[in-house]
């Protein structure tokens, strides 16, 4: 048991590695490669590939293809994809912006399907096993957020020089975190995750007996979870919430690094480690997925999900009122902290809250469906809405995203806490604890 355990450790360690190479950094090398005001969209395609891509891979791996093996298979793909974009970086400090977005669109739609699909592999190994997910899932989970940091720190201190590569900054020497070799950290560990996905304990499909309706046939059965009231309001408040995913990821780090425009501030540890200083939140996240079995039983899905609706508001608030220099950076700090309450109370929980809920021969589906609402419909419309906001507020000068920052952030925290008290009053759901 303790080595599937460690084996399932090792598989969200690099899932999420993968993603921590770029995620949160990405936003620095767009503005310097002459696609500043094309951030919105980069973090609108993962929004937009993921309205259908993690569906039709649930859809796959529900019925033709193990969940662990497809993993593996999506993980080649984006790997291939990322290691394209680091070579058009190598070759051009400005690279062709079609041929990049196509690259970057292609590595992105079989990295989303992986989210869920990594949950599914996850959960049916450890049911089969006669583990409890909701108590040892959580701890295998948190190794996923160990992995996104390793990579945010190696990214934010690696740094190359002539082909060299140093942990400390030469006269000459770049960080990873500003440049295109993020792409190919991210590229490198996506290989290798495909490879290791096909060691895995197998994941037998789960087949049908009798006659399937047209709907079971396609795949698409797990949207009849939205006849059931409580389940479609779960996933209408799982997409509104899912608005807020990747605002801090698409420009926290452009915020942060802008301080660097300011004479008084330019030296200060937030403006030049802003993906250090962002890495804050993932730890939080870390910590807290530890707290989620305990607050599911003791509380439910509806109280879980509102103190993530909650943490938003001040995640946002504290970064519209926080500076680099003491004591503003403490605000900072805090929203970093908050951010782990915020992502893992609805991203993680959702997730257990969906396996429970759903048969066993939808399971992938129903992983894929929870995905289109919060990183595919969700994350579109917020990330593209956010960008709208900053690109009213801000304008690129240089290198730097300057303007009216605190502004934006107080709409964005404004938004969620709309979405909270709405959640609080429509929502309707009686927790069970032992159904938990």
């Amino acid at each position: 048991m303790n080595n599937l355990k460690f084996r399932l450790i090792v598989m969200n360690f690099l899932q999420f590695a993968v993603w921590g190479a770029y995620l949160t950094c990405m936003g620095n090398y767009l503005g310097k490669a002459g696609m500043g005001a094309e951030i919105s969209w980069f973090y609108a395609i993962q929004g937009i590939v993921s309205i259908f891509m993690p569906t039709i891979m649930g859809i796959v791996a529900d019925k033709y293809i193990q969940p662990q093996k497809l993993l593996g298979i999506c993980h080649l793909v984006a790997g291939a994809a990322m290691i394209a974009l680091f070579n058009m970086g190598q070759a051009s400090a400005t690279p062709d912006k079609v041929m990049f977005i196509t690259l970057y669109t292609l590595s992105v739609a079989f990295y989303m399907p992986t989210l869920a699909l990594s949950n599914t592999a996850a959960f049916t190994i450890m049911t089969n096993n006669k583990m409890d997910t909701v108590k040892d899932f959580p701890p295998i989970r948190v190794f996923g957020t160990v992995g996104f940091i390793a990579t945010m720190w190696f990214v934010n201190c690696a740094t190359f020089d002539n082909g060299s590569f140093f942990f400390t900054l030469g006269e000459n020497a770049y960080k990873f975190q500003g440049t295109h070799y993020q792409f190919l950290v991210s590229g490198v560990l996506s290989v290798v995750l495909f490879a290791y996905c096909f060691t895995l304990p197998s994941c037998p499909l789960v087949k049908k007996e009798g006659k399937q309706s047209l709907a079971e046939t396609m795949g698409l059965n797990a949207f009849k979870l939205f006849k059931t009231k409580k389940m479609a309001m779960f996933f209408i408040f799982s997409m509104m919430l899912g608005m807020s995913l990747q605002v801090t990821n698409g420009f926290a780090t452009p915020f942060l690094t802008s301080f660097q425009a300011d004479p008084a501030l330019k030296d200060t540890f937030a403006a030049n480690n802003a993906t250090m200083l962002v890495s804050l939140s993932q730890v939080s996240e870390a910590l807290c997925i530890l707290l989620i079995p305990f607050f599911l039983k003791r509380f439910g899905i509806k109280v879980v999900m509102l103190i993530a609706m909650y943490a938003w508001v001040f995640r946002f608030g504290f970064f519209g009122l926080g500076n680099p220099a003491m004591p503003g950076v403490l605000l900072f700090v805090l929203s970093c902290i908050v951010y782990g309450v915020a992502f893992d109370f609805f991203n993680v929980s959702g997730a257990m809250f969906v396996d429970k809920e759903c048969d066993p021969n939808i399971k992938a589906s129903a992983q894929g469906l929870f995905m289109l609402m919060t990183n595919g419909l969700g994350a579109t419309i917020g990330t593209l809405a956010a960008g709208q906001v900053v690109n009213a507020y801000c304008q690129w000068q240089g290198d730097y995203l300057l303007g009216d920052w605190p502004t934006a952030w107080f709409i964005f925290a404004g938004f969620a806490l709309v979405v909270a008290v709405a959640f609080m009053v429509l929502f309707k759901y009686k927790h069970d604890p032992s159904k938990i």
